[in-house]
């Protein structure tokens, strides 16, 4: 047990950079009974409920690398991370207040979590370790600041609030994200075949099939142009 001032500590050490979006998921996924903001292995963790280590993580997985394989080796820890389904964009000036506010032409899904897994792909693998992957609806808040992001032409991402929870969906080993793949697909397929099956850009079709076939779900079956072609061990029927 830890004491009182233990955990106003925690508890400040754990919000003290916490955004909108990561302050909202946590509160939707918490349960009653649950502790925020609790100190395990010199790691501050987001929710624990029970033997359970709940994080939260909107960002690159590469960034809690350290934490989730140091996590992992001795409790069993969920990550929760967000994809966007929709998302308006917002622009703000320096005083914070609305300038525009448009939605975005692009939508995301379950899949999305690739862009993320692919710093992290044997990560389903540590016996531990679970992936909840959270659909929302999402606000992306953006300050204009000359000299950067000049894709954007200076519009800069400040923070992303939550609006609603859509849906999520557990995996819990490797071959539970092989389910991702279309049943459409043919075999052998390339990442061109994957993004049309999908309806997704093929940077993301390319970031998926690198995962699954670190996890060993699709193997290399030689090429057909200058694409390799993947095979599934067991495909499935038509």
């Amino acid at each position: 047990m830890h004491g009182e001032s233990e955990r106003t500590v925690s508890q400040q050490i754990g919000t003290l950079n916490e955004g909108p979006l990561h302050a909202a998921l946590k509160a939707w996924y918490a349960r009653p009974g649950d502790a925020l903001e609790v100190q395990v292995s010199g790691y501050v963790v987001d929710i624990v409920r029970g033997d359970l280590l709940i994080e939260v993580q909107t960002g690159s997985f590469a960034a809690i690398k350290n934490k989730l394989l140091a996590l992992t080796a001795v409790h069993p820890l969920r990550l929760v991370y967000p994809v966007p389904r929709d998302r308006w964009l917002v622009r703000v000036d320096a005083g914070g207040t609305r300038l525009s506010r448009r939605k975005s032409p692009k939508h995301g899904g379950v899949e999305d979590v690739f862009a993320a897994l692919v710093s992290f792909p044997h990560l389903l693998a540590r016996p531990n370790f679970s992936l909840d992957v959270v659909v929302t609806r999402e606000e992306e808040i953006r300050r204009h600041e000359p000299g950067r992001a000049w894709r954007r032409r200076g519009w800069v991402t400040v923070e992303r609030r939550l609006l609603e929870v859509v849906d999520h969906r557990l995996f819990e080993t490797p071959a539970s994200l092989a389910g991702l793949l279309p049943t459409a697909l043919p075999d052998p397929f390339t990442t061109a075949d994957l993004a049309r099956a999908l309806g997704r850009p093929r940077w993301l079709a390319q970031k998926m099939a690198y995962c699954l076939r670190h996890m060993d779900l699709i193997t290399p079956d030689g090429h057909q142009g200058r694409s390799v072609l993947y095979t599934r061990p067991n495909p499935p029927r038509s």
